[in-house]
């Protein structure tokens, strides 16, 4: 029976990264997802590139650990045959013994590393050293150069991240959940009076939602690179949205009724956190994702999850 996951880490994972670091490589595991077994001139008809180029890339992902594949006979010759392996891939960050010590696993996830998003423009994403990709075009999220971004946004849509579920690695369950990043509203230029309903969900349930107030750019972010234009989103505000056995708080405000149980967290191996703006938000203003490198705290995406005794 095919595995259903993998868990890679830093040390394990490099292969793997490089395997799913290719729009094209992606659209071929996505194909045999959806189709499962083909060959190699199958995968070249459907995916409309030539099969030289279908080789290579099939070549990196047997190298890589993430497909399966075998030879059979054919009119002439013989043809390489495909299936994908796992149906779920989580890159888990190494924890330390003194945070499981004290109960508590802290995940920073790299802006970049979303697994699905669903954006529209005014978009884009920057790294330190430069915009990645070009500006209001939704398809560069997928630029395998996003793993570098230090910050991201958007005018609607989503953006979703994978964080390892180390409770269930640990076989622990989880009291409190919580995410934390700096967020702000987007507009072109900046504007301090510029609501937006940054709204965000775990597991397709939705936590809740706080309203930015607007798009900073009165002065330059702590982290902001001098290259970025002062013209530009500047900096964010740190928001934390935690979801315990009473409800749902963004900062220690109540939003809703969402509990940690209504998650059902041990029953999946990954915890699926996306942020975006509802497509019926009474403030549609956007958003603006800083990591590390830029706005006023230089941090990730950071997952806490604080375990039962």
């Amino acid at each position: 029976m095919k595995p259903n996951f993998l868990t890679v880490t830093s040390e394990t994972g490099a292969l793997v990264l490089r395997g799913l670091a290719s729009p094209v490589r992606m659209d071929i595991l996505q194909l045999l997802h959806d189709r499962g077994k083909l060959n190699v001139n199958e995968i070249s008809r459907a995916l409309g590139l030539p099969q030289s180029t279908i080789a290579t890339n099939i070549q990196i992902l047997e190298q890589a650990g993430l497909i399966e594949s075998y030879s059979i006979k054919a009119r002439k010759g013989h043809q390489k045959i495909c299936s994908a392996k796992y149906e779920e891939i989580i890159f888990q960050f190494q924890v330390n013994s003194q945070e499981r010590q004290n109960n508590k696993v802290e995940v920073a996830m790299p802006l970049g590393l979303f697994t699905g998003f669903e954006v529209s423009a005014p978009c884009g994403l920057c790294s330190r050293d430069g915009v990645i990709g070009l500006l209001d075009v939704p398809n560069f999220f997928l630029d395998p150069g996003r793993m570098q971004a230090g910050l991201l946004w958007f005018g609607r849509g989503y953006v979703e991240y994978k964080f390892p579920n180390n409770a269930k690695l640990l076989n622990s369950r989880v009291d409190i959940l919580e995410f934390s990043m700096e967020l702000s509203s987007e507009v072109p230029g900046t504007n301090p009076d510029w609501p937006s309903d940054i709204t965000l969900w775990v597991n397709d349930h939705r936590v809740g939602t706080w309203t930015s107030p607007g798009d900073f750019g009165d002065k330059r972010g702590v982290f902001t690179p001098l290259w970025w234009k002062l013209e530009g989103s500047q900096y964010g505000k740190l928001k934390t949205w935690r979801i315990n056995k009473s409800g749902s708080y963004i900062d220690g405000i109540r939003i809703s009724e969402m509990t940690i149980e209504d998650l059902a967290l041990f029953e999946h191996h990954s915890i699926r956190m996306k942020i975006g703006i509802e497509s019926n938000a009474r403030h549609p203003g956007g958003v603006n994702i800083f990591g590390r490198g830029f706005g006023n705290y230089d941090q990730d995406i950071v997952m806490r999850l604080y375990l039962e005794h």
